[in-house]
């Protein structure tokens, strides 16, 4: 439970639409449309790297 405290909401939800992004990209793959899971599965990393970036620029300050 500290864990998820320290975590934050905000991390938890973000956390939770990468899984989620990553089962839609999986599902979109292996139902024939390649392209399209391609793309929605960057969307993942682009989300994490946003969280990293935000996190640092708050440090920063």
């Amino acid at each position: 439970m500290k864990f998820l405290k320290k975590l934050g909401l905000t991390n938890i939800l973000l956390l939770a639409l990468c899984a989620i992004i990553i089962s839609v990209s999986e599902y979109l793959f292996m139902t024939g449309e390649e392209l399209h899971g391609i793309f929605v599965g960057i969307w993942a990393p682009m989300l994490l790297g946003l969280m990293i970036f935000f996190k640092l620029f708050r440090l920063d300050r």
